[in-house]
């Protein structure tokens, strides 16, 4: 399997890409498109869904399709769940309302999750274990890029367009990338033979769901209202269920020695940890540049090219040296993003654009380092026939992360920003309304928004110096070859 020829690896790897870069550009790319899906759809109090229907199926289906894959082979479900995906969205731009709409976005995640982790994993399939961190650097910048320039290209179909190009354009990559799939992605061989563990898929679906459904609506519906309570209570249940159930499986969707490997559960918590800091950066960056700043979101997108630079050139970096210096590639990581955010912290409306580019540079070159080196040390240190569910323990922590993350970002901000305001009459929630106060007044309450904003970066530094701390205590275990 790992004896392709340069070339043949080539085209996997770019079928790979692509297959990432449409997963992952769909997780963002519909929210500055979200206000005129609305109007046209005529669902403005349930607009939420359309993001979060993605993001619940994506990270619910994430450890089955893990699974599955090592049992019934990568190349074949990467194909089933590529084609699926593209159905979806053809479907998701032919909706006629909300209800399709959403609809179709669940299907669109389900299949989007199962792109992702098969990617993952299937980069493990074409690399040497020495070579694999390398690759997944590759794959990771598109990756993390996709997820800055989602919102920018939502925009610019919205604008220029019609928002439903956003979810039509996944029709010509995705062909291109299902007939590179097909001609240059190795067999792969079936694992496992035993029948599918479905009461653990359901109750690790039912534990994602329950925790996204919590993140996204957590401050809409109040941290202490009786559906996010209840929700707590289920994900808890569903959390306690889950080892008695996997160590009866034959064939459980979540081997139990992840659970016990060191390697794994510090690199899940630590890509758990990176991607709150992560997708909080990415999620509040462009709104700080909206409202304080008052550029478009376009040209917010060009404001946040040094944070892309930086990004791409220390994944590059950091795959090249992930073989041999695994821990020191990951401490530094987790100590720039600890730097990065201190520098975001002292955000204010004076603050000039080469301050801001330098600050984007050194938080995208932490956020670079850290995602795709963590799930290269655990594919390194599980059998072959682990592959799947590994990668999948990592992206499930990962999309965890990154949904609590950006949900409990913007639920202290919002606090934050509502205690320092002072100005009657101004809605803390709707920081758009801002732009049309009156010129004194919008002076003031720009400087408490920022202020707000860069505290709020501040709160995250703990998090992730505790990540770093995890980082020193990672173990590199032997390479399985």
């Amino acid at each position: 399997m790992k004896s392709l020829g340069s070339r043949k690896r080539l085209l996997a790897l770019s079928a790979l890409a692509l297959a990432v870069l449409l997963a992952s550009l769909d997780q963002t790319i519909v929210s500055t498109a979200l206000p005129r899906i609305a109007a046209d759809l005529d669902g403005f109090d349930d607009i939420a869904w359309v993001s979060a229907a993605y993001l619940l199926a994506s990270t619910a289906a994430t450890p089955l399709w893990g699974k599955l894959g090592d049992m019934l082979g990568r190349k074949r479900l990467y194909l089933i769940s590529t084609g699926a995906f593209l159905v979806a969205s053809a479907l998701c731009g032919l909706a006629r309302n909300l209800p399709e709409l959403v609809g179709s976005r669940v299907l669109q995640g389900i299949a989007g999750g199962g792109m992702i982790v098969l990617t993952f994993a299937l980069v493990g399939d074409i690399a040497e274990p020495a070579q694999r961190g390398r690759y997944q650097g590759m794959i990771g910048s598109v990756y993390g890029v996709a997820s800055i320039v989602g919102p920018l290209l939502g925009g610019l179909f919205t604008d220029v367009l019609s928002w439903r190009w956003a979810f039509l354009i996944n029709a010509p990559i995705g062909l291109v990338a299902l007939a590179i799939a097909f001609r240059a992605l190795p067999a792969g061989r079936r694992g496992e033979t035993a029948g599918v563990d479905y009461l653990g898929a359901t109750l690790l679906a039912g534990l994602a769901t329950a925790l996204v459904l919590i993140a996204s609506f957590g401050q809409r519906w109040g941290w202490a209202s009786p559906p996010i309570l209840g929700l707590i209570v289920v994900a808890l249940l569903l959390a306690a269920l889950v080892v008695p159930v996997e160590q009866r499986a034959a064939a459980p969707i979540l081997p139990l020695s992840m659970l016990t490997s060191r390697t794994v559960v510090l690199a899940s918590l630590i890509g758990f940890i990176a991607n709150v800091a992560m997708f909080s950066v990415l999620v509040y960056l462009p709104t700080y540049l909206q409202i304080v700043d008052g550029v478009t979101a376009t040209l917010s997108g060009v404001y946040m090219l040094p944070l892309v630079v930086g990004l791409v050139a220390s994944q590059s970096i950091a795959g090249r040296w992930a073989a041999r210096r695994q821990r020191f590639v990951l401490v530094t990581g987790m100590a720039l993003n600890v730097v990065g955010l201190a520098l975001l912290s002292t955000l204010a409306p004076n603050t000039s654009a080469v301050a801001l580019a330098g600050y984007f540079l050194v938080t995208g070159v932490g956020i670079g380092m850290v995602p795709m080196v963590v799930l290269t040390a655990v594919q390194n240190s599980v059998r072959p026939n682990d592959l799947g569910a590994a990668s999948a323990v990592v992206t499930f922590a990962r999309s965890i992360g990154a949904a609590l993350g950006v949900a409990v970002f913007g639920s202290v901000f919002t606090s934050d920003f509502a205690r320092r305001l002072r100005v009657p009459g101004v809605d803390p929630t709707r920081p758009d309304g801002i732009a049309t106060l009156p010129a004194d007044v919008r002076e003031a309450v720009l400087d408490v928004f920022a202020r707000a904003i860069g505290e709020t970066f501040l709160w995250l530094t703990p998090l992730v110096v505790v990540g770093a701390t995890l980082a020193l205590l990672l173990r590199t275990r032997p390479v399985h070859v």
